[in-house]
């Protein structure tokens, strides 16, 4: 994606964010399925390895992700914007949970920032802060 497009998404997701309570109560009844997922650490493929399993978020499919998302893997950023797309897409469906990964420190200990510098030299410093906003 276009940097304009990943900063559009990532301003939404807080927008969005702003709004929640700090605690999410999800149903467990048995008619409902809840799949809680946590420590993905910038793995792509354990993302889709999940939703290959499990099936994608949806209205009959919910999802709990417990943090974590980036650093350490190379595609933290992909994961960031395919968790953001879903919980906008699905708000009720879909529940992002902050994790210690989620921190500026973690980051510039763990790789996340450095990673991303280098991988949008022009917008990654933009996206960097937009992120540690929206985190």
């Amino acid at each position: 994606l276009h940097a304009r497009y990943v900063l559009n998404l990532l301003h939404e997701t807080r927008k969005h964010l702003k709004q929640l309570p700090n605690i999410s109560h999800v149903s467990t009844c048995y008619s409902e399925e809840v799949t809680v997922c946590g420590d993905l650490h910038g793995q792509l493929d354990d993302l889709f390895l999940i939703f290959y399993k499990n099936g994608l978020p949806s209205p009959s499919k919910s999802y709990v992700f417990n943090g974590d998302f980036v650093d350490r893997g190379k595609q933290s950023l992909e994961i960031l914007i395919i968790l953001f797309a879903f919980l906008l897409i699905y708000p009720k469906e879909v529940h992002l949970n902050r994790g210690n990964h989620e921190d500026h420190m973690v980051n510039l200990r763990y790789g996340f920032c450095a990673g991303l510098s280098t991988m949008s030299r022009v917008h990654g410093k933009k996206i960097l802060r937009m992120l540690q906003n929206v985190f």
